[in-house]
C-alpha cells in the first residue's frame, strides 16, 4: 500500500461544476468548481481544490473540512454568531454541524481536506 502521494494539480482532474449538498445561493450568482485530487486509502478523507466567485452562500456541513485560503476574501458568518474574515494564508476548520453563510467577496481559490 502506498502511504506517499504528490497532489496532482487540478487540470489533470475532472471538475465539479454543481453547488455543493447544503450550499445555497442567498445573494448574487456565484459559482463554484471543486475538483478532488486524492481520496485516502481508508476512504474516509478527501483533499482538494475549490474555487468560487463572488456571491454568498448559506452553507450546511455534515462533515469536518480543514481548509487554507490560496487566493481571495471571505466573510463566513455562523447563524447567529459573530462573523469571520479570511483571505489569503489564511486557515481554518469547520466543524460538522456548522450553518451559515460564506460571502465571498473576492473569487476565491482554496485547499481542503474533508473528513468523510
Amino acid at each position: 500500500m502506498k502511504y506517499l502521494f504528490k497532489l496532482d494539480n487540478q487540470q489533470s482532474t475532472e471538475v465539479i461544476n454543481d453547488n455543493l449538498e447544503g450550499w445555497k445561493v442567498v445573494q448574487g450568482t456565484p459559482t463554484m468548481k471543486t475538483w478532488i485530487l486524492h481520496t485516502s486509502n481508508d476512504g474516509r478523507m478527501i483533499s482538494g481544490v475549490w474555487t468560487a466567485t463572488p456571491g454568498t452562500y448559506h452553507a450546511t456541513y455534515a462533515e469536518y473540512e480543514f481548509v487554507h485560503i490560496i487566493e481571495g476574501r471571505i466573510t463566513i458568518s455562523p447563524d447567529g454568531e459573530e462573523p469571520m474574515k479570511v483571505g489569503p494564508g489564511d486557515a481554518f476548520v469547520v466543524e460538522a454541524g456548522f450553518k451559515g453563510t460564506w460571502e465571498i467577496k473576492e473569487s476565491v481559490v482554496k485547499h481542503f481536506d474533508i473528513q468523510l
